[in-house]
């Protein structure tokens, strides 16, 4: 059977509502810029929430699209049950239809009927219908108006009540919600559906009875007190997950059994050289109950993940240890533990799956297209250093194993919580890990540690805000006119409170503020609010979704007067040059090194500019040189700013405009142009009007940000002058340092050589120390329960030299236990050495020993099961630990 393809389906879908007048926009980003409550884009409305805010007007009244939506983390979190079941994802694709202030539920409902039945072809009697039945709390009544409209189209035992949770959609905490009305539908087969009706197991969490459309009318706003007001103008939200909608069209009973994965699946199951048996899930204990399910849930994980790591990566997010970064790093290594532990792959495989990807969306998500190497160089080398972690975490597992069958069996939650946040070896790894060693884990005690931390970062990070306080109604807020002004005139519209952490700060909205507010890599500005009763400092300004947001900290006393907004004029002087040398700088990088060159996120302030772009080499001294020229070139031919604003994005491109990737573009851009056959890019940014302005360029620095990616740092105007100033100043003091010799560089390079030889004898005089020690020490071993034992207390340079030391004794004696104790730089250290079948037959173990007489000398360590060590605080204590050894080893 030739399944529908799922770019026939979703252009079937974008047709249909373009045919009801709808304008059909392109997916925005699916990592978040400029929305502190969100990472990514969890749901089809949250690039549309100023709209329904009022914060600015919708450019449509009616919009249709496909947007990348990513649910892993907070209220919205399906990670763990991806793979395991059929129809959970992290990254999926939400259609949507929207109505900003135009039509409302009549023409929802009767569209959404529509196109599921007539286009689609959907079996009438397998759908079923919600409506919200009211909650008294928030004092809303049923809605009943919703009820009546479905009654044309289906028979009331298809009709269902729904309760807040399941018919009332809120997207966090605060922001635009309301009731909305579900859409399900009933896979199973016949005997099953006669057995028991669909009905019954609507949001019950069946795998064949599933939603496939939500349709939520937005009438409220939920405020931070938890009270509903309503919003300006009704407006429709829908979402349809696009992935669920191919498993109803397709008539299958998975969505991973449709066209949207079978591509990627079909290729995993080939490169690992295993089956794809599209088993539904059956776990024990949540463990697969056979192999088959245990490799098909392995599957099935990489081919979702594979979608939400590349897709982020393609839209500027590369996976890190912090926030947006750290659940990509999380998702990735997810997949990477299922292909190394359920799979077998012990080598880099995901980022072979990118060009299939690529090339199954490029007609609909063209950026991953664009970028394919990349992506797969970013996802390559993390799972390289994955899989070495994997091997670490596993040797650790092996050196716990004796102090776990001490403890009963058990893994303590502190040591498992210490692998998994310290070593990135995750909780059920180990737990998996444990079971093959007939050992269980502390799941209980681990949570307990994971609770703690997350106690620590969230006091650290506590932030309350007030709800906005509306001080001047405005139909139009918030325009900025900075380019055009350095200063301007500015009424307060509307003000909030918050706290963090103690300090009291104010955001303030205005109707026009000549105030940047970051965005792109440029930082917001400073400066004043100046009223005749107060002038207030501006000491940042950011974009809340689209609001340019002041901070203050203090609140001015006279709020309603005109307030006069003065950015600091030599501050934005200096971030003009840098931006504009920020733009000179990437054409540059492009000239050398090749077009492939894309940038991957800057910094732009008053002090210099720092620029991350897509390059897979260290950029070589000469090429940087290179780079330099060109920009002072640039700059010295003082090229007239050339700024449009508003143009059409298709005429931008044909300009020849450098877009960034994950940024959102509208329909009309700002183009910024420094001579059209040098650098044309799409901006938003302040500039010079001249290049000669920015007076000078100096690189700083270059250095690797992560996988393919590179950063370049410099200065500009007189912070540059400065910098050749120092540097001139620094090779002044070399020189008078070492007698201002002639040949500089000579006389540097004989030093070297002298202290190479020095080092030589040192290490010479070292290795004799050593030799004579073992000659000495080979003498004091004694027989001691079975093996050869000694235990003292030595001289030794380094924690190194130590090393060596048992090392050769081990060499020199068969079936030797050393432990070694030596004072270095004033601090203790321990080192404990064990026979290799001594450490294999288990009895024994190096870190375990170790980390036992650590505590004489107030310390810790671990090690291997035949070489571990130890440091410490305590130097006393080092007889005790040498004594403790034998009573230990005797025992």
């Amino acid at each position: 059977m030739s399944l529908p393809t799922a770019s026939a389906v979703r252009q079937q879908f974008l047709d249909f509502f373009a045919s009801k007048g709808h304008h059909i926009v392109p997916s925005a980003p699916i990592v978040v810029k400029d929305d502190p409550t969100l990472l990514f884009i969890n749901s089809g409305m949250a690039p549309f929430k100023d709209y329904f805010l009022g914060n600015k007007p919708a450019p449509y009244k009616r919009i249709a699209d496909t947007q990348k939506c990513l649910r892993v983390s907070g209220k919205h979190n399906d990670l763990e049950e991806v793979g395991y079941d059929t129809y959970h994802h992290t990254m999926f694709e939400m259609l949507g239809n929207w109505s900003f202030g135009d039509y409302f539920k009549k023409d929802a409902i009767a569209w959404a009927w529509e196109l599921l039945t007539e286009v689609f072809k959907l079996e009438k009697d397998r759908l079923y219908v919600t409506y919200f039945e009211g909650d008294e709390k928030d004092g809303t009544a049923a809605d009943a108006e919703t009820q009546d409209l479905w009654r044309q189209y289906t028979t009331d035992d298809r009709i269902l009540p729904g309760n807040k949770k399941d018919n009332f959609w809120e997207m966090g905490d605060t922001g635009p919600c309301g009731p909305c009305t579900e859409i399900h539908i009933d896979l199973r087969s016949e005997e099953e559906r006669a057995a028991k009706p669909g009905r019954e197991l609507v949001n019950a969490d069946h795998p064949q009875v599933v939603e496939i459309w939500n349709n939520v009318f937005m009438e409220f706003q939920r405020l931070a007190d938890k009270s509903l007001i309503k919003l300006p103008e009704q407006s429709v939200d829908t979402g349809m997950g696009f992935e669920r909608l191919m498993m109803a069209v397709s008539g299958v009973k998975s969505n991973y059994d449709t066209d949207v994965f079978q591509p990627l699946i079909r290729f995993i199951a080939k490169e690992v050289g295993l089956e794809y048996h599209g088993t539904a899930p059956a776990t024990v204990n949540d463990q697969p109950a056979t192999e088959n399910e245990k490799t098909d849930i392995a599957i099935r994980v990489i081919a979702d993940h594979i979608r939400t790591i590349a897709f982020t990566i393609a839209d500027g997010q590369l996976p890190s240890n912090v926030k947006a970064g750290y659940v990509i790093r999380r998702i990735l290594r997810r997949a990477v533990r299922y292909a190394f532990s359920s799979l077998n792959q012990k080598q880099p495989f995901l980022y072979k799956l990118v060009p299939v990807l690529a090339d199954q969306m490029a007609g609909i998500f063209p950026e991953l297209k664009a970028q394919t190497a990349f992506v797969q160089r970013v996802i390559e080398e993390e799972e390289t250093a994955f899989l070495k972690t994997l091997e670490t975490g596993l040797r650790r597992l092996d050196a716990l194993e004796e102090s776990a069958r001490a403890n009963g069996g058990v893994i303590d939650g502190k040591t498992a919580f210490e692998l998994s946040d310290t070593f990135g070896f995750p909780l059920d790894l180990t737990a998996l890990i444990a079971r093959e060693k007939g050992l269980s884990v502390d799941e209980n005690g681990f949570k307990k540690e994971l609770e703690q931390q997350k106690n620590r970062s969230r006091n650290a990070q506590e932030t309350e805000q007030s709800d906005w306080v509306t001080v001047t109604e405005h139909d139009a807020p918030n325009v900025f006119v900075g380019y055009d002004q350095d200063e301007a005139t500015a009424r307060l519209l509307r003000y909030r409170k918050v706290d963090k952490k103690g300090k009291t700060e104010y955001q303030l909205v205005f109707d026009q503020t000549p105030f940047y507010a970051e965005s792109g890599g440029q930082i917001g500005d400073t400066g004043y609010l100046e009223s005749p009763l107060s002038k207030v400092r501006v000491i940042d300004t950011k974009k809340e979704n689209d609001l340019i947001i002041h901070t203050t900290l203090d609140l001015p006393q006279d709020l309603e007067a005109e307030f006069l907004a003065r950015p600091d004029a030599a501050r934005r002087a200096q971030i003009r040059n840098n931006h504009t040398a920020t733009h000179l700088l990437q054409a540059a990088l492009r000239t050398v090194l090749g077009s492939h060159v894309q940038q991957k996120g800057s910094l732009v302030n008053e002090k210099l500019l720092r620029f991350d772009f897509s390059h897979f080499t260290k950029v070589t001294d000469e090429q940087l040189r290179e780079i330099e020229t060109i920009v002072n070139e640039r700059i010295r031919q003082q090229i007239p700013l050339d700024e449009r604003r508003n143009v059409p994005i298709a005429e931008a491109k044909n300009l020849g405009a450098m877009a960034l990737f994950g940024e959102k573009y509208g329909d009309f851009v700002r183009v910024i142009t420094f001579d059209k056959d040098y650098s044309v890019e799409l901006c938003g940014g302040l500039h010079v009007q001249n290049t000669g302005s920015i007076g000078y360029f100096k690189i700083t620095a270059e250095s690797a940000v992560g996988a393919g990616v590179r950063r370049i740092e410099a200065v500009t105007a007189g912070a540059a002058e400065a910098y050749v100033d120092a540097q001139l100043d620094l090779l002044a003091q070399v020189r008078e340092t070492l007698g201002n010799p002639q040949h500089l560089i000579t006389s540097i390079e004989k030093q070297n050589e002298e202290i190479a030889g020095l080092r030589k004898q040192i290490e010479q005089f070292a290795q004799q120390s050593i030799n004579q020690q073992k000659d000495q020490l080979v003498g004091q071993v004694k027989d001691l329960n079975g093996v050869r034992f000694l235990a003292a207390q030595v001289q030794a340079s380094s924690a190194e030299s130590l090393k060596t030391l048992a090392f050769n004794l081990r060499q020199a004696v068969p079936n030797l236990v050393a432990v070694l104790g030596a004072e270095i730089d004033g601090k203790p250290q321990l080192a404990v050495m064990l026979d290799d079948e001594i450490a294999k037959a288990g009895k024994l173990n190096a870190s375990t020993l170790v980390r036992e007489l650590a505590k004489e000398i107030q310390g810790g360590g671990g090690g291997q099961p035949f070489f571990a060590t130890a440091g410490g605080k305590n130097v006393a204590g080092l007889g005790a630990a040498i004594a403790k050894a034998e009573a230990l080893i005797n025992r």
